[in-house]
């Protein structure tokens, strides 16, 4: 991920528009994640976790949960939350290059390849074929699809505040969101966008048989979520 989008995830920014929006952002991506392991021995990466606000969750479904997150103040947070809980390992990019091969039985990657280019996006996910073991899976999710327009996302934000006791500061995000960093970023740097069969080439030349998942993790449903086994 370029060093702007990195330096914005570890600013203070807007992009939830209230500690609840926060709160319940991070509380369903945390139980779609737990839905997904497949033991209570499992290995999990949270690739990109931001501050993850409900690990614990998933950490009561698995062995062992490592959240990592490019942002030095992020992993921060992080160990204030979550470093008395044994099954959290909060960890750096090269932390996880270092895990041994096949070790993990779920790798997540939610949000994130909307900030990467197609050779970071490459290398991501021929890490994550070497650290996976032979039956785990891989989860990219929160995909941007090409020519979906932004009223798209603004639409599921008020239908989530709406629905979550939120939909008037849901509406005054939006309106702040004109004038933040992140638009200006992203206006600048652009995100990237994956068809179906475009992400699904992608994995396979990784090493990975993947199809679309039924579902997106977390509200957002015109956005996609891909699963992925070693081949």
């Amino acid at each position: 991920m370029s060093s702007d989008w990195v330096a914005f995830w570890d600013s203070p920014h807007s992009i939830y528009v209230n500690v609840r929006h926060r709160d319940v952002h991070y509380r369903l991506i945390a139980r779609d994640i737990a839905a997904l392991v497949p033991s209570r021995e499992a290995r999990v990466l949270d690739y990109g976790s931001g501050e993850a606000l409900s690990a614990d969750l998933v950490a009561a479904a698995a062995g062992k949960v490592f959240l990592c997150d490019a942002a030095p103040g992020v992993r921060s947070k992080l160990e204030a939350r979550f470093g008395a809980n044994a099954k959290i390992s909060i960890v750096t990019p090269g932390d996880v290059a270092l895990l041994p091969d096949g070790s993990l039985d779920l790798i997540v990657l939610h949000s994130v390849v909307q900030y990467l280019s197609a050779a970071e996006t490459d290398a991501l996910f021929a890490l994550f074929r070497r650290l996976l073991k032979p039956e785990g899976l891989f989860v990219v999710s929160d995909v941007l699809a090409p020519r979906v327009p932004a009223a798209v996302d603004a639409w599921a934000l008020v239908r989530f505040g709406a629905a979550n006791g939120f939909l008037f500061a849901a509406f005054r995000g939006l309106v702040r969101s004109l004038l933040t960093d992140y638009r200006r970023l992203r206006s600048r740097l652009g995100l990237m966008r994956h068809s179906d069969a475009a992400m699904i080439e992608k994995l396979a030349a990784a090493g990975f048989a993947a199809r679309r998942a039924p579902t997106n993790l977390g509200h957002n449903q015109a956005r996609a979520a891909f699963w992925a086994r070693p081949r």
